[in-house]
């Protein structure tokens, strides 16, 4: 396409829906940076971590759910071009809960063809997934004409899911709107590969949280497994280029969009081993990178576990005292089985080339993670968790519970170590004092340097003593900081980056 930066943005009307996500946000931003008339964000939640800049960059928010005709038909009402980003069922338990991924990602998506064709919209971009033609067998390579994996055959609903929007999508194309006889609309599909950058809030927060806790153990399959990812910058670009592709008066078209009814996979265009990929970013962290390699059908046979357990709690798996699963097979397939694309269909229809170079993205991500790690409560893994935890119930039953069943032979062992019942009450007590006046004092500590995380650090130390109170940070403002940095050759070297006393009014620099 020869187009200009903003063909067919300027003084458009567009709605996003998922707007308040970590791409819809983003997108909606640069729309509006590029002279859009209006964007819109269709989205079930109220507020999001981007809610305040994009209320102030002036998006019109329909807070709607997509399953809901009237909701998807108020929020397109008048707009030229959908973004359709809204799904359900990408990560964590919500991969197990197949009835609602189906209605947001099937159902949705018919709700929003339906609200297209009623009001007049005339292009329609969707965001898939290259899970719609991969399903666990290694593809090198690939192009968009690879044919869909078999729905039956998918091993989560998002995948098959979808892959049925998807169809669905493609399938719309050219159909004509209600309002206008001689109007169309016009659909293309974008299939992004796993998406990163600063805020990301589908994959990295789960990995993250679990190489804090140290339980970021394996490496899973083969050290030459490559996959793709997409810098969230290079997404938006390719979404925008989708939406000028749908455009009928391109010249020497015909009045055919060049994208409609077709395709496009999405990456940054470096095909990498996901944990060689993200090992800069543990490092950076301070966490221990996995290096134990686990083989791709014993982490499956693990995986399948998970699902089993976790659809026996299928009714309670919105409640949050359920923890995420460590394991799920899609997860397992995308880490340890080789699946990489070309978009070389995408640069030479739509214009694609990535602006963002994998190297750029990821030291972008980890600039944001170690400023997020700061603000937050930092502590030990699971380990002394569960040490420190195991330790003083097995304390309080030996000293006041009666000695029934297995409590019996707790109550031997301390009587072994401490030789009578009163000694080991008294131990107790003296225990629970020393908590409790390390967890005072961690108060005292963190309402002047860690203000924001008082409380928890409170309650961490009450919980965990001295392991907690040695993370405690007690001179912030005279110990120079350190920044990691990443190499040409992925190694991360650590900088000092300050090391004067900051001044109480001193503004914090944007990053």
């Amino acid at each position: 396409m020869h187009l200009s930066e903003n063909e067919g943005i300027e003084g458009v009307r567009f709605a996003v829906t998922g707007g308040q996500g970590f791409v819809g946000s983003a997108l909606c931003l640069e729309l509006l940076r590029r002279g859009a008339r209006e964007v819109r964000s269709l989205d079930l939640r109220a507020s999001s971590p981007w809610s305040d800049q994009l209320l102030g960059a002036g998006v019109r928010f329909f807070q709607g759910d997509v399953r809901k005709k009237e909701d998807v038909g108020k929020a397109l009402r008048g707009v030229d071009c959908v973004f359709h980003l809204a799904s359900y069922g990408m990560s964590g338990k919500e991969m197990v809960q197949a009835g609602r991924a189906d209605e947001v990602n099937i159902n949705g998506t018919c709700n929003v063809l339906d609200a297209c064709h009623e009001h007049g919209v005339r292009r329609l971009v969707y965001v898939s997934t290259y899970n719609v033609v991969f399903g666990g067998e290694p593809i090198v390579n690939g192009s968009e004409v690879l044919p869909y994996f078999p729905i039956e055959d998918h091993v989560d609903a998002y995948a098959r899911s979808k892959s049925i929007a998807e169809q669905l999508v493609l399938k719309s194309n050219g159909r004509q709107t209600k309002s206008d006889k001689s109007s169309r609309l016009y659909t293309c599909s974008i299939r992004p590969a796993a998406i990163y950058g600063p805020g990301e809030e589908r994959h990295l927060p789960r990995i993250l949280s679990l190489a804090k806790l140290g339980l970021a153990f394996f490496k899973i399959g083969d050290p030459n497994v490559k996959s793709d990812w997409v810098y969230v910058d290079n997404l938006v670009l390719a979404l925008i280029l989708a939406s000028m592709g749908l455009l009928d008066d391109i010249p020497d078209r015909k009045g055919i969009p060049v994208a409609a009814g077709q395709a496009y996979f999405i990456c940054d265009g470096s095909p990498v081993n996901t944990f060689e990929f993200l090992s800069p970013l543990f490092q950076s962290l301070d966490y221990t990178v996995p290096r134990v390699r686990m083989d791709t059908s014993v982490a499956l046979a693990i995986s399948r576990f998970f699902v089993f357990m976790y659809t026996l709690l299928y009714p309670w798996l919105d409640s949050k005292w359920i923890p995420q699963p460590l394991l799920l097979p899609a997860e397992v397939y995308k880490v340890g089985v080789t699946h990489y694309f070309s978009y070389l269909k995408a640069r030479e229809e739509i214009g694609y080339v990535p602006m963002v170079s994998p190297r750029e993205g990821l030291a972008a991500t980890i600039s944001y993670w170690q400023e997020r790690k700061r603000k937050e409560l930092d502590g030990p893994t699971i380990f002394p968790w569960l040490f420190v935890t195991i330790g003083m119930l097995a304390l309080f039953s030996a000293a006041y519970l009666p000695p029934v069943g297995p409590l019996k032979w707790v109550l031997d062992l301390h009587l072994f170590v401490f030789r009578s019942k009163l000694v080991i009450r008294l131990v107790f007590v003296i225990a629970t004092a020393l908590h409790v006046g390390e967890a005072v004092y961690a108060w005292f500590l963190a309402k002047k340097y860690d203000p924001r995380n008082a409380t928890g650090w409170f309650w961490q130390t009450f919980m965990l003593g001295f392991f907690s109170l040695r993370y405690l940070p007690t001179s912030e403002l005279e110990v120079p900081r350190t920044t990691s940095i990443l190499q040409p050759d992925g190694r991360v070297t650590t900088a000092s980056v300050g090391g004067e006393r900051k001044q109480p009014n001193e503004k914090k620099k944007n990053r």
